[in-house]
């Protein structure tokens, strides 16, 4: 798109998804839930040694997007509305034909969040497919000091994820959690955002004691516009109709792959009511610290 083109060849296509795939197999080697791929062994015979660069994207042009091109457009076994490419497969050849919905990512603040949030979600999916243990011990938790998501294993071992601001940006859809301001996880923009724990972290021990939750687990990490979370909100508690949003950002979470549906579940509970019983009960307990309310001064209409 840079140099303007409206299309792109699966041939031309297939060289830099041939790449992106060889090297998250050199760290997961399992990539996805089928027991077997022609392309993903293709990958691995050239990761050995035994497939010229070649002879892969010859591979991968015939083989590699043959579900990707289409499940990239359907979430929750629905195909989205507005694509952002179509496919043409006119007169024997293959290629994909961008949209204006494209297009306009491409001038949106959200375009320079897109990399990095792709590769926190593919890290985040591919995590899981290589977990051997049981979903239910899953247990993801924040760094605070490096900005790290982490999936606990045991009491000495853990596996590093990926920056939460890049994991959580997309599950609230680039805008800021308070003020529905735009948002970016790209630190050489003048708006990065902040990690911020939507019930003050300053009162864990009351939580952890009284309502047995952790507050610095997923459920309780939202982004936001880090002139509001440093000056406005500080260490106060949002209003409570905040509450519905956020028990509907986490809900996104839960119709997502784990591990962050699976933590999500464990740490909440394993049905919507359950979960939105555990929110109130953790706000209640909020404020009954006598923790200040809080609203923001500006706030433009959007939703979760």
């Amino acid at each position: 798109m840079q140099d303007g083109k409206t299309r792109v060849s699966f041939d031309d296509l297939a060289i830099p998804f041939a790449a992106e795939v060889v090297e998250h197999l050199r760290k997961y080697p399992k990539q996805g839930t089928s027991e077997s791929s022609q392309f993903l062994n293709a990958c691995r015979s050239h990761l050995n040694g035994q497939l010229g660069i070649n002879a892969l994207h010859e591979a991968t042009a015939k083989l590699g997007f043959v579900n990707v091109v289409d499940a990239f457009h359907n979430v929750h076994g629905e195909p989205i509305p507005s694509p952002f490419y179509v496919r043409d497969v006119a007169h024997g050849s293959k290629h994909l034909v961008f949209t204006d919905k494209l297009f306009k990512l491409t001038e949106s603040i959200q375009f320079d969040n897109l990399q990095p949030e792709v590769e926190a979600r593919w890290t985040l999916v591919e995590t899981a497919w290589n977990l051997e243990m049981n979903p239910r011990l899953l247990r993801v938790c924040h760094d605070r000091e490096q900005d790290l998501l982490y999936l606990r294993l045991n009491q000495s071992s853990r596996v590093d994820l990926s920056s939460a601001r890049d994991a959580l940006n997309g599950y609230q859809k680039g805008k800021c959690f308070y003020s529905f301001k735009d948002i970016s996880i790209n630190n050489h923009d003048g708006n990065f955002c902040d990690v911020d724990h939507f019930l003050p972290h300053v009162n864990r021990h009351v939580h952890l004691e009284q309502g047995q939750a952790d507050l610095n687990g997923v459920w309780n990490l939202v982004l936001c516009d880090s002139a509001i979370n440093r000056f406005e909100k500080t260490a106060k508690l949002p209003h409570l109709r905040f509450l519905e949003r956020l028990h509907n950002r986490n809900e996104f979470y839960i119709n997502s792959k784990h591990p962050l549906s699976e933590t999500i579940q464990n740490l909440t509970g394993n049905t919507e009511g359950r979960r939105r019983a555990f929110l109130q009960r953790q706000y209640d307990i909020a404020r009954s610290t006598l923790c200040p309310i809080w609203v923001p001064k500006e706030e433009l209409p959007g939703t979760f």
